[in-house]
């Protein structure tokens, strides 16, 4: 948790940003985003320097070499302990002409950070703003992992509190509940194929590593989390630095986080590769025929993006992968060929677990738009039986634009500190989704279609035409209402008629 001190320096950092000509938030951040990578290089060379003089053997691939770069001067005074004690000018000189392109020239070494860099812009527009942020950000400890990833997720919030940009933020208590849900292990492969700053990939590696503490002491496993769990697929560069850098500062050492159109470029490579996809894509309404893999559209003829990514998820998983999607209402009760076959598909040809509704502000203030969270599992072979359905009608923030917190910090999100009183439960619906979830196999099977959750099962959806919309399965209480005796509204009637009379006569004699 981000202590008050922390966002106080972030808060002066961003400012200071601001105020020194930098108003695009994206930009601020793609620019902090260097500046902590240039960091994060000097502390992996010093590290690199100390087991070199403790074993007296030389380093294998230092980051930085002997001798000059190309304009002549030392390696070693591109290091961030170098110029961060230099004069303003001289440090705006050697970043901008020196370590930049330094930067640029990384990409070689095979880590997802150095080829995100290859195309680094260094966009500080003069010495005193660039020398007052190195400052500010060394003043901040990056020892603690916890730490550095609290900063960075800070620094993304400010994205979408600026107004600008919200899409690539997934609200962060929504993502940990589809997270928990899942539950992956430490022999999963994730993905993300429009992994935007790379939220989900950031959340299930923590989820992990807090819940499988020992994969650390496994060689295998620890090569595994670092190198080969963690995929994400964008094709804007600028959010592929940001996404690695979430990744590198909540202590993955390398994920595979790639330039990809996922619904233009073929995926033959990638197919049935992942056993667990979190995803929120973007959703765009329609592509256009020839701007779409011919892959996709062999199942499910459709441009439409929301159909297409649900298409490309079933091609990614494999069989027995598992899958937490949000999708706009739409796809629950599309009336579209496209829409009826994607749904017969979860529910015929792979299992269909559960249907999470979601309150109609939870995008707020970018979208207003209705969505659901649909989990599934790849079969190949069917095995929908009871699908579970939760109305979220809360989520712990207000449904207005503002977003505003309607409980204490430590009663928000899906896993909080103690029970939720009921009325609490009635500002925050997210635990109860997880404690319900867990029992979907067994007391939920009980539950009236009156109730907050309740199963259907496929016979019944099959039957509707596989409408998966919440309110076509549940039933509505209606109160009993206490009819009076006619001969008593009749008396009632003829008392209001006499009273009216009176009160005519009044008036004309007033008036007389």
């Amino acid at each position: 948790m981000i202590t008050g001190e922390l966002k106080s320096k972030i808060d002066r950092i961003w400012d200071t940003f601001w105020s020194g000509g930098i108003s695009n938030p994206l930009e601020v951040i793609e620019q902090i985003t260097y500046l902590l990578f240039i960091r994060r290089l000097d502390e992996l060379h010093g590290l690199a320097l100390k087991k070199a003089r403790r074993t007296g053997e030389p380093i294998k691939r230092p980051i930085y070499p002997d001798g000059d770069d190309a304009k002549g001067r030392p390696y070693a005074e591109l290091r961030w302990s170098y110029f961060k004690h230099a004069e303003s000018r001289e440090m705006f000189d050697i970043v901008g002409d020196h370590v930049f392109p330094f930067l640029r020239a990384l990409g070689g070494d095979g880590s997802t950070y150095a080829s995100h860099m290859k195309d680094a812009r260094f966009t500080v527009p003069n010495p005193a703003l660039l020398s007052r942020v190195v400052d500010m950000l060394d003043g901040v400890s990056m020892e603690d992992r916890d730490t550095k990833g609290d900063l960075y997720e800070y620094l993304l919030s400010k994205i979408a509190t600026a107004g600008h940009n919200g899409q690539f933020r997934t609200p962060r208590h929504i993502i940990r509940l589809m997270v928990e849900m899942v539950g992956p292990g430490p022999d999963d492969t994730i993905c993300d194929p429009a992994c935007g700053s790379a939220g989900f990939l950031m959340e299930a590696s923590e989820y992990v590593r807090r819940e499988h503490p020992d994969l650390f002491h496994d060689a295998k496993r620890n090569w595994h989390y670092h190198h080969e769990m963690f995929h994400g697929f964008d094709f804007d560069r600028t959010m592929l630095r940001v996404g690695s850098m979430n990744m590198l500062l909540h202590g993955v050492e390398n994920p595979a986080i790639e330039y990809r159109d996922s619904l233009a470029q073929s995926v033959s490579d990638e197919e049935e590769k992942y056993s667990v996809i979190l995803a929120n894509p973007p959703f765009k309404g329609s592509l256009d025929k020839d701007g779409v893999a011919e892959a996709l559209t062999q199942s499910v003829k459709t441009t439409k993006t929301e159909l297409l990514f649900l298409v490309l998820f079933l091609r990614l998983l494999r069989p027995g992968g598992r899958a937490a999607v949000i999708v706009p209402d739409g796809v629950l009760y599309g009336a579209t060929k496209a829409h009826r076959e994607i749904r017969r598909m979860l529910v015929d040809d792979h299992r269909l677990d559960a249907v999470i509704k979601l309150p109609g502000g939870v995008f707020k203030p970018y979208s207003g738009v209705s969505t659901a969270i649909l989990f599934f599992t790849k079969t190949n072979s069917g095995g929908s039986e009871n699908i579970w359905f939760y109305e979220v009608a809360a989520d712990g923030l207000s449904l207005d634009d503002k977003r505003t917190p309607l409980l204490p910090e430590e009663k928000l999100g899906p896993r909080t500190s103690g029970d939720l009183s009921e009325a609490e439960h009635a500002k925050n619906n997210l635990p109860d989704v997880l404690a319900r979830w867990v029992q979907r196999d067994g007391d939920e099977q009980k539950r009236a279609r009156t109730e907050q959750s309740f199963c259907v099962p496929r016979e019944e959806i099959v039957a509707g035409g596989y409408d998966l919309s919440l309110n076509r399965y549940k039933e509505i209480v209606h109160e009993d209402t206490k009819h009076r005796p006619p001969l008593e509204i009749i008396g009632d009637l003829e008392r209001l008629e006499s009273e009216i009379q009176q009160g005519m006569s009044d008036l004309k004699a007033m008036l007389g």
